[in-house]
């Protein structure tokens, strides 16, 4: 078994598409309905497949997002995603280094709807494994 995507419910799908792409993330495809919602499926470049689907159900009210923590993503280069991101007028935190000098550097972004995604640059060596 594995994860195939995460779904995040969206209020204001053009606002979000454009967050998502100056992230990082492509369009594979959108799946439209008849009562005027839509998903829409994207992928990181390193991905072989969806990763996140956007959901935009006008019908359904306002978007909550409580309940969840938050969405990970591993970057080769922290300073140079953050450098990035700026400049395409998004605002992530500052790198923070939470496991100490030797451990992972991070940084927290928020989506325009709530939802918190965290950077993770791994040091040398790679990610922990379970059980370190």
């Amino acid at each position: 078994m594995k994860t195939i995507l995460f779904a995040y419910r969206v209020s204001d799908l053009e606002r979000s598409l454009a967050f998502y792409r100056a992230v990082g993330y492509t369009e594979l495809g959108t799946v439209p309905f008849d009562d005027g919602s839509k998903l829409v499926w994207l992928k990181l470049s390193g991905e072989t497949s969806v990763s996140l689907e956007l959901v935009h159900r006008p019908s359904a009210g306002p978007v909550e997002t409580g309940g969840f923590e938050h969405l990970a993503i591993e970057v080769s280069s922290l300073s140079e995603t953050l450098e990035r991101l700026t400049a395409a007028g998004l605002q992530p935190g500052p790198a923070e280094h939470p496991g100490g000098p030797e451990g992972p550097a991070t940084s927290w972004l928020v989506d325009p709807d709530g939802y918190r995604i965290e950077l993770v640059e791994w040091p040398p060596g790679g990610p922990p494994t379970v059980g370190d």
